[in-house]
């Protein structure tokens, strides 16, 4: 097929092949919804010609043209509802020429060599995989610079992970996109592009069903969307295998592109993988949680990883390539870019505010173990104290003030396990009246108003207007999505764990000279005169697990710091 680059090659029959099939499930349920005006039109002609005449056959033909102008009429709502139904779309950071022209070049200088057509835009999302996106929707627009709508989409978007571009080489980067930027031929492809857009049609009927737009629609956003999950579940493994196709036809179309090289940028496609999931879960989670968001989380990709080379010896040659041109090069600021892709992973996987950086305060790396490290072990310790005075508690022996003896002898003082048990319900009770608190005062505030900063949480400066400006672009004002949490809520023993070792490093930092510390790979940590203390863990749960305060007390004895010790709060 011209302009494909595809020709007839096994992958693009197959998939040809397949997308009529999926069409033929349009085709069949149009020819079903025809059914009954066909009848009526036969009987209505043999009225007509003499050949049905009689009272029964004006009943009939009475009956089959009712039925008609109903089932014509539902029929056309439904396939209306169905079309009108936008598609899921993915929130990205769009990346226009000026913003990128060394990768938009890149982009289109693979799509001539591949001989496919280029595609519309790049954008980048806070993840690590690479796909081709359709926005032709009328509902999916590309805002401007200043969040004006644009223009509707008409060729596919690059959708790249952001980390790819911070931690691979740019010859690792385009070996990666290339099968990525050869699926936009087939993408052309007439019969693939109407079924595509049949099947994303359906998925988003029925999507409004489960979460209709509107009550007054109810009844008829009902019945799409039965009929569009009927028809779905007819096409699905035709869908399925089509796009299987197209990716063994994309893949075959550019293995004349960096072929050998795509072998190790695959590597290090996995290697990011990890990497991110560690930041994440470990690093950013902790500050989104207190209302932080760290604003350079692509740039902590790379010294995660690094870190990770200088532990692990089967990554003992990857540093090497740190001598080669980063993808990152490609963008005109890559700070600027990072901000918006760390805000919109942010309101992503944890959530946030209603409009970007309205709430939530940027934290800068540097800032990472004071701002976040020690406020969060403060709160924390806080936070057990208060449900130890609502238990009723007494304070332990000793100076004044809130002291870790006062946690330790509550856990040691009743049978191994019970005082964990009690403790960590009553934690985990006094987490979700703080979280509900926490989203009470994160609530929209009034137009023009100011939101207040979220529970436990320091106040919240003006975010970054680059960033800002970036997401007010993208959304147009809009919501977000809900977030997609990375783990699921701390409780039980776990939880009162996570409260216990704060409680230690606070009393460490202020009797021993200790400090907050950030690991790349663990996230907080404790580091005692310059080295990371990582055998806290393993006393802490000998005491809430088994009442045992002995290992913990030798453990504080070997920094000299007594248990007595008061400790500052937040």
């Amino acid at each position: 097929m011209s302009g494909t680059g595809f020709g007839d090659s096994t992958g693009a029959r197959g998939a040809r092949a397949k997308a009529v099939a999926v069409l033929r499930t349009r085709s069949t349920a149009t020819a079903v919804a025809l059914v009954p005006a066909a009848v009526a039109v036969v009987l209505l002609a043999g009225g007509v010609t003499g050949r049905l005449s009689g009272a029964g056959w004006d009943t009939a033909r009475g009956i089959a043209a009712a039925c008609a102008v109903v089932v014509l009429l539902a029929a056309a709502s439904v396939a209306a509802t169905i079309s009108r139904a936008a598609p899921a779309l993915t929130p990205t950071v769009d990346l226009s020429v000026r913003a990128a022209p060394d990768l938009h070049r890149l982009v289109e200088d693979l799509a001539v060599r591949l001989d496919v057509p280029a595609p519309s835009g790049v954008a980048l999302t806070p993840d690590c995989d690479s796909w081709l996106e359709d926005r032709s929707h009328p509902a999916h627009r590309i805002s401007g610079a200043r969040g004006r709508r644009g223009r509707a989409i008409e060729a596919p978007v690059l959708v790249i992970g952001s980390p790819f571009l911070w931690w691979m080489r740019v010859a690792e980067l385009r070996a990666v996109l290339a099968p990525v930027v050869a699926g936009a031929g087939l993408a052309a492809d007439p019969d693939i592009a109407a079924a595509r857009r049949f099947v994303r049609g359906l998925d988003a009927a029925v999507a409004d069903a489960a979460h209709p737009p509107r009550s007054v629609r109810l009844p008829l956003t009902v019945l799409a969307g039965r009929i569009a999950r009927l028809l779905l579940r007819t096409c699905r493994t035709d869908a399925a295998e089509m796009e299987r196709w197209v990716a063994a036809a994309a893949s075959e179309r550019a293995q004349g592109v960096d072929y050998g090289l795509r072998i190790v940028a695959q590597e290090q496609v996995g290697l990011a993988y990890a990497g991110w999931d560690r930041l994440l879960t470990r690093v950013a989670l902790p500050a989104w949680r207190m209302g932080r968001w760290p604003s350079q989380l692509d740039a902590g990709v790379v010294s995660a990883l690094t870190e990770l080379s200088r532990r692990d010896r089967l990554a003992d040659g990857f540093t090497s390539r740190l001598n080669e041109r980063p993808a990152c090069d490609l963008l005109e600021e890559p700070g600027t870019v990072d901000e918006a892709v760390s805000l919109l992973a942010a309101r992503l996987f944890h959530g946030g505010p209603a409009a970007p950086g309205r709430h939530w305060a940027p934290v800068e790396w540097d800032r990472y173990p004071a701002e976040v490290v020690d406020h969060k072990w403060r709160t924390e310790a806080a936070r057990i104290h208060r449900v130890l005075d609502e238990l009723g508690v007494p304070a332990a022996s000793g100076p004044g003030g809130p002291t870790l003896a006062r946690v330790m002898e509550h856990l040691s003082r009743q049978p191994a396990g019970e005082a964990s048990d009690g403790l960590a319900a009553a934690l985990t009770a006094r987490m979700a009246r703080d979280e509900t608190a926490a989203a009470d005062r994160a609530a929209p505030a009034e137009p023009g108003g100011d939101l207040p900063a979220p529970v436990d949480g320091p106040p919240a400066p003006a975010a970054r207007e680059g960033a800002d400006e970036m997401l007010a672009a993208l959304w147009g004002g809009d919501l977000v999505p809900p977030p997609l949490p990375l783990q699921p809520p701390r409780a039980g023993r776990d939880l009162l764990a996570d409260h216990v070792v704060a409680m230690v490093c606070c009393t460490a930092i202020d009797a021993a000279g200790a400090a907050p510390g950030l690991d790349w790979l663990d996230g907080p940590t404790l580091l005692v005169d310059g080295e990371r203390r990582s055998d806290l863990l393993a006393p802490v749960l000998s005491l809430v697990e088994e009442g045992d305060a002995k290992p913990l007390r030798v453990w504080l004895g070997s920094l000299g710091v007594r248990p007595e010790s008061p400790v500052r709060l937040v």
